[in-house]
């Protein structure tokens, strides 16, 4: 069985959920109070472990090359460049069931499709200049999910010094597990992360690897924006990013969360 975003969207959050998303009700009253809106736009939700509540996403932020060996194979180098980061609409959010796989399909206009994948951290409240030593306290849970980039945009783009917001940015790039409270799992600053393909091992690393840890990335990102409660940060990926094509099936693994699967199927018409 395979659970896309347009089974998980529908979900409403009980009132129960309230103190997950207390900081947006706000604005959510506002706007309810406010002129008729000429049509619904879908809420974009994630599961939550353990309970009937789903996880509001606000916005998408990930960081680019966040291990030595992968930003060594990207052509840059690790000891001289700070973290910089891109951001990917809600709506490319695919979320994908435990024990299935999930049916991905291959996305226009690419020739080389590429896996990256990536421990998530979902924030249940943030603020403007966050100090790392306190940036965890606005963490909610952890999912694993995959960072699907069309690499010929994303290099064509980049060699003609345009943004390559097109190689990040589109429909299904962000497959995604369940968000894991912490409560239940700890902060994820070590473990064995990997991503295999039809069977065979791509990528291999430990968290412990990143060069800008979670609570780092926080951080950082709060000097540039204000992070607010619904943000969710992909937190880069290993060395090895490569292709695949229809019919390859993705298994990624990060040690303490389940397993994640798509299985890629041909462009949709």
């Amino acid at each position: 069985m395979t659970t896309n975003r347009r089974t998980v969207l529908g979900a409403a959050l009980p009132l129960g959920a309230a103190g997950l998303v207390g900081a947006t009700a706000g604005a959510e009253a506002q706007v309810a109070a406010g002129p008729r809106t000429l049509f619904e736009l879908p809420r974009i939700t994630v599961p939550v472990v353990g309970s009937e509540a789903a996880f509001p996403v606000r916005r998408i932020y990930c960081i680019g090359r966040n291990y030595a060996a992968h930003a060594r194979e990207m052509g840059s180098d690790p000891t001289r460049e700070p973290p910089f980061f891109f951001q990917k609409p809600t709506d490319a959010i695919q979320f994908v069931t435990p024990g299935t796989v999930a049916d991905h399909p291959y996305p226009s206009l690419t020739k080389n499709y590429h896996y990256e994948v990536e421990l998530v951290a979902a924030l249940k409240s943030g603020g403007r200049n966050i100090p790392a030593e306190a940036a965890l306290e606005h963490v909610y849970g952890y999912a694993l999910g995959l960072d699907m980039t069309r690499r010929d945009l994303q290099r064509g783009m980049g060699d003609q010094k345009k943004p390559w917001e097109i190689g990040k940015a589109f429909d299904n790039s962000a497959p995604i597990g369940p968000i894991h409270p912490v409560a239940g799992t700890g902060h994820f600053t070590k473990g064995a992360i990997s991503l295999a393909v039809n069977g065979q091992v791509k990528q291999s690393a430990d968290l412990s690897m990143m060069i800008w840890s979670v609570a780092e990335q926080i951080a950082n990102l709060s000097q540039a924006f204000e992070l607010k409660a619904g943000d969710i940060i992909y937190s880069g990926t290993p060395e090895n990013v490569g292709p695949v094509v229809p019919g390859d099936v993705i298994l990624c693994k990060i040690e303490g969360l389940p397993d994640l699967s798509v299985r890629i199927t041909p462009a949709r018409a």
